[in-house]
């Protein structure tokens, strides 16, 4: 789960990390009357999408006035704001925060994730602030410095003036460095983030550090345990589909392709993709329902799939295990006639009550094509894109 900027900052201040005066602001009126309340001369109004770049994409303004605040606000709040993250199409900005302008000697970068390769957090810095860290590993990587973290001990005073020296700071900013990163720390591993980065971090004039920049991602395994969080949450941010299905508890990615899948097994689920992508299509999402689905769930992923008007042909593909092939077929069935099936749909079926399955699907009366196994329901799903694809024309 993500979060603005703005509300990152709000728990930073929680854990006594250093950062500039803000306020959010959903109107022009608001962006205003907290341009008021900052002593200024300097305010920057900033728009709050779930992507990063919005600096160069426009979405981050300087003002040294009250009348450029309002004109930026203006001209920022309900823009389609494209950068490196958004995509083509841009993300809609509903949300700004007017922020205080700080004394900005040096920027730099800093983040805490997690390492999967060694299963432990790493903390990553680096003198190039304001960069995209992808660019700065590419082009200067002696310019990242890194410290792991030992689960065992937690982030070390050692560590943190490691990365501090590296980074050129002198004795006070290694000092307010320190507190800084080990007050991020605590806030990474209390709230079960995945990621938390400041870019920019930067040292004031007279040597503090204080994080300009804030973007905090949650693990969604460990949200149970934060109810709290739930209201940071911004729906609009996300996409409809990806949302629903977060309702019914399945595993679903919105994707680029025209074949729609439902598949039982992340593992299987890769596999159908692939085999889609060999025969010539692109899949429209990866959608696993699980081990343990019920046909409530079967029903909700069949209509999370026919909502997207770019699916040209859905593809089933179940190796029913602990899933039972009578539950993916009743889910079908039912979601089918509720919202009406005017697109191919290939059905391969393998595994537990496969024969019952089978049978329901034959005996429904609607138009669904089975399929031997993955192969020959990958060639025919390719097929029937194909072909409705061709009508369409």
């Amino acid at each position: 789960m993500k979060i603005h900027e703005y509300q990152a900052k709000d728990l930073m201040r929680q854990y006594g990390v250093a950062v500039p005066d803000g306020y959010p602001a959903f109107t022009v009126a608001e962006a205003m009357e907290a341009a008021h309340k900052l002593p200024g001369p300097i305010r920057v109004v900033k728009a709050q999408i779930h992507a990063g770049g919005r600096g160069l994409g426009g979405g981050v303004k300087v003002c040294k006035t009250l009348e450029t605040v309002e004109q930026h606000a203006t001209a920022i709040l309900g823009m389609m704001l494209k950068t490196h993250q958004t995509g083509p199409g841009g993300q809609l900005v509903r949300r700004l925060y007017i922020e205080g302008g700080a004394d900005i000697a040096r920027e730099l970068y800093l983040s805490l994730l997690l390492d999967r390769d060694c299963g432990k957090l790493v903390v990553m810095a680096s003198t190039e602030g304001g960069m995209a860290i992808e660019d700065v590993a590419h082009a200067t990587p002696e310019k990242i410095f890194k410290e792991w973290i030992d689960p065992k001990v937690g982030l070390q005073p050692f560590q943190c003036r490691k990365l501090g020296f590296g980074l050129g700071l002198n004795a006070k900013s290694t000092t307010s460095f320190t507190k800084l990163l080990t007050s991020l720390y605590r806030l990474y591993t209390d709230l079960d983030c995945s990621l938390l980065e400041i870019n920019p971090l930067i040292v004031t004039g007279s040597g503090d550090v204080m994080a300009l920049d804030g973007k905090i991602t949650f693990d969604d395994n460990g949200l149970f345990r934060h109810p709290q969080l739930e209201a940071l949450r911004d729906f609009a941010e996300e996409d409809p589909a990806e949302v629903e299905a977060g309702k019914f508890d399945l595993s679903y990615v919105h994707l680029d392709g025209n074949v729609g899948c439902l598949v039982n097994g992340a593992g299987l689920a890769m596999a159908t993709m692939d085999i889609l992508q060999h025969f010539g299509s692109e899949p429209a999402n990866f959608l696993d329902v699980g081990g343990g689905a019920t046909a409530e769930k079967v029903t909700a992923a069949f209509k999370i799939i026919l909502s997207d008007d770019r699916v040209q042909a859905i593809f089933i593909n179940i190796f029913g295990g602990i899933m039972k092939c009578d539950t993916i077929a009743e889910g079908v069935i039912t979601a089918a006639r509720e919202v009406g099936l005017n697109l191919p749909l290939v059905v391969r079926l393998e595994g537990t009550n496969v024969e019952l399955g089978r049978q329901m699907l034959a005996e429904s009366g609607l138009p669904i094509e089975t399929a031997l196994d993955m192969k020959d329901g990958a060639q025919k799903a390719v097929a029937a894109a194909n072909r409705y694809a061709a009508q369409a024309r």
